[in-house]
């Protein structure tokens, strides 16, 4: 007995009370479809269970404090420091835990564990077969962003981080790459960007001006000397020193001039050359060489005298040189030889020698003078010019101190921010990991669990989908429903044969 389409519109009792035989009716005239439902989606979970494989889930803490401080980024000497520490507010860890499900840092957790390259079958690469790399990127980022479970635990100053994955190592490179780049985005927040290439760009121009200022400063020193104030001053003793020599030269001069009158006055007055000594003497070596002469005048005049008569010419003539001779001795004999000796007078060479003493002594310091005059005029034009080579010493050694200055101050800017940027490195931050994320060992479910699970869900199903089917079915089942619906009594109700 059927009726295709039924009103389902009580005529007489528009709401009956439904009784316990209501309720369990529908699960006996369904037990074979709720028993095919039941292990139906008992083995479709177990199943799914066994393809997708067990999931480990990994998990981390994050504390956030506020226990570094930085100085104020400035270009002052003095470093300002920030106020004390002030509890960490509700608002400050959820921002935290925004910044955790940031797009960017997913997407380089995502680049970093390749979560944008399905190994497999995937129904989104098969429902989008001309998909991008920037469009798989994107909802692998939207994947991660649903499945990492982020939560501020409660009365603490912590977050908690939660991702399951069907890989524990995959579970534990996903946190720990989140880690790290959150982490890098943190301190890239909360610090000021650019503020160390800052002061180490200004650094360097500094050392450079610095540099370059001492650069010319050696140039001077080189061109110039080292000190031209100390050479000023030096140069100013030598000129009191040269001045006394050019006043004593010229006393000296007048002294030696002085000297010279008195010499030859004096040397006027008296000769300059005095006898010592006289002696006479006979000349006894005249005497004997005029009597061998007279002998050997003799000797000849006898010879010829033998041979030839007196009258004969070279008798006479030997004659006439033994009466030369004999008138050469006469002359000899009375011959007197007188010796003086004289010498010059002391007093006179005296004299003349102070007279030339005092001449040499007058021309040099004549030239002491002269060249103490010349050297005062040099060491004076010098003393000017040095004068000014202390005021351009003084303007570049200015110029250096200031960049020296310059490049200290900015010099320890810049290691403050390095120290920063270090303490960045060594995730220094008003944020730490509390909690690492580790390798999970085991899964989230275990076997026994999944069969548990499954059996509740297939049960629970396999109930639901009997008791909707029977609702929606338009057939009568009871006499009581014919005359509930049609209002028609029922003579006689004969039971559906099973075939």
């Amino acid at each position: 007995m059927k009726q295709m389409n039924p009103p389902r519109v009580a005529t007489h009792s528009p709401f009956r009370e439904l009784s316990l035989r209501d309720i369990v009716t529908p699960f006996f005239r369904r037990r074979r479809m709720i028993a095919i439902a039941f292990f139906a989606v008992f083995a479709v979970l177990i199943a799914l269970a066994a393809l997708m494989g067990p999931l480990f889930n990994s998990h981390m803490e994050i504390l956030v404090n506020r226990e570094r401080q930085d100085p104020l980024v400035t270009t002052e000497a003095t470093t300002q420091m920030l106020p004390s520490s002030m509890p960490v507010t509700e608002d400050e860890i959820n921002s935290e835990a925004e910044l955790l499900l940031s797009s960017d840092v997913l997407q380089e957790v995502v680049l970093a564990n390749g979560l944008d390259q399905q190994n497999g079958f995937s129904l989104t690469d098969w429902l989008h077969p001309n998909q991008t790399r920037d469009e798989r990127v994107a909802r692998a980022v939207r994947r991660l962003a649903k499945k990492i479970k982020i939560k501020p635990v409660a009365k603490a100053d912590l977050i908690d981080v939660r991702y399951n994955s069907s890989s524990p190592q995959r579970s534990y490179s996903v946190l720990s790459s989140l880690a790290e780049v959150y982490m890098k985005k943190h301190i890239a927040v909360h610090r000021p960007t650019g503020s160390y290439d800052f002061f180490a760009s200004e650094t360097q121009r500094y050392q450079d001006q610095l540099r370059d200022a001492e650069s010319k400063l050696g140039e001077f020193a080189d061109h110039n000397g080292a000190a031209p104030e100390v050479q000023r001053t030096d140069l100013a003793q030598q000129v009191a020193a040269s001045t006394g020599i050019l006043y004593l030269a010229q006393q000296v001069q007048a002294a030696d001039a002085q000297r010279v009158s008195s010499d030859r006055q004096q040397m006027g007055t008296m000769p300059d050359r005095s006898s010592t000594t006289r002696s006479t003497s006979a000349a006894d070596l005249l005497l004997q060489n005029l009597n061998t002469a007279l002998l050997a005048a003799q000797a000849k005049r006898t010879q010829l005298a033998m041979k030839y008569e007196p009258g004969y010419p070279l008798v006479q003539e030997a004659e006439r040189e033994v009466d030369q001779a004999r008138e050469a001795i006469s002359a000899a004999e009375a011959t007197r030889y007188v010796t003086e000796t004289s010498d010059r007078d002391p007093t006179y060479e005296l004299l003349r020698e102070d007279q030339a003493r005092a001449q040499s002594d007058a021309a040099a310091q004549r030239a002491t003078a002269t060249a103490a005059a010349s050297s005062i005029a040099s060491m004076k034009a010098e003393m000017v010019t040095l004068d000014k080579q202390a005021l351009a010493q003084h303007d570049l050694q200015r110029d250096a101190k200031a960049d020296e200055e310059n490049y200290l101050l900015y010099l320890s800017k810049r290691e403050q921010e390095r120290t920063s940027d270090a303490l960045d490195l060594k995730r220094i931050a008003n944020v730490a990991i509390a909690v690492p994320p580790a390798i999970p060992v085991l899964p989230v479910f275990s076997w026994p669990q999944i069969v548990v699970i499954a059996f509740c869900a297939a049960f629970v199903l396999s109930i639901g989908a009997a008791y909707t089917i029977d609702y929606f079915d338009p057939s009568f089942h009871t006499p009581a429903q014919v005359v509930d619906m049609l209002g028609i009594p029922v003579v006689v109700a004969v039971a559906k044969k099973r075939a």
